[in-house]
């Protein structure tokens, strides 16, 4: 048993959890959780570490079982708590490999493209919301640029709820060229904007198509809402100007779903 939050593999996977530039140079991600634990692919994980009170539940024990016995580090509970994001951790925590995507991944869904443009999305609840919320909707793909929060931060994380597994993503090099890109190949795209003429409803989603959401604050630059072949708003009653950003996409996502099964 792991007692002291000195450990080098506890080191490791508390970083993990905080510092997106180990992340990024490690390739690894931090999960937590039974329930994202659990979907995890076991192939990728590369360490797990749970408490003894973890393993007396039946149901968790057969989670680890059959895991490489090197793979698997029962520590304190106080040691979980030093890895953990949370002020409450559920017992286990897993050091995984992160996915990678290309554009040809992404293209070459079986379904008709529809994709979220995500620009400068800062709050990674709203990121992993607009995850989860896309895979309900049949979204073929997220694309965002290098100002958008980190996709491995535990926060995004626990906030898709499991389709971080599920749905491909990548980060453009060069944003502008990657739009310019998608148009090429007959992509159309629409940018959430409060300066949209016609209602998000009035537009035709199911052909190929994808949605430009901005910066929680400042919307979409102007030089990317130029790029759009079309503005369009989420008309609002009251005193209400807009809404957040996760919930402005899953009101756009879930009208191209309707759509579509129309």
């Amino acid at each position: 048993m792991i007692t002291s939050a000195a450990n080098s593999q506890v080191k490791q996977a508390a970083a993990l959890g905080k510092k997106a530039r180990y992340r990024k140079e490690s390739g690894l991600f931090l999960v937590e959780g039974p329930k994202m634990f659990q979907e995890l692919e076991r192939e990728r994980i590369q360490q797990i570490f749970v408490t003894e009170r973890f393993l007396e539940d039946p149901d968790h024990q057969k989670m680890v079982d059959g895991m490489e016995k090197k793979k698997v580090e029962i520590v304190t509970e106080e040691v979980l708590k030093s890895i953990s994001d949370t002020q409450t951790p559920q017992g286990v925590a897993a050091v995984a490999r992160q996915y990678r995507y290309s554009m040809e991944d992404l293209k070459n869904s079986e379904r008709k493209p529809l994709f979220m443009l995500l620009e400068t999305i800062q709050d990674p609840g709203n990121l992993g919301t607009i995850l989860r919320a896309g895979e309900g909707a049949g979204i073929t793909g997220v694309i965002m640029d290098r100002g958008t929060a980190d996709i491995y931060n535990p926060k995004v994380i626990r906030s898709t709820m499991g389709s971080i597994y599920r749905v491909p993503f990548l980060y453009a090099e060069d944003w502008r060229d990657t739009l310019k890109g998608l148009k090429k190949d007959g992509v159309r795209l629409y940018a959430a904007h409060l300066d949209g003429k016609r209602s998000y409803d009035k537009e035709d989603y199911t052909k190929a198509c994808g949605f430009l959401v901005g910066n929680e604050a400042k919307g979409l630059l102007k030089e990317t809402a130029d790029m759009a072949d079309a503005w369009v708003r989420i008309p609002m009653e009251g005193q209400v100007e807009s809404l957040n950003a996760a919930v402005a996409s899953a009101v756009l996502m879930f009208e191209a779903a309707r759509q579509r099964r129309g």
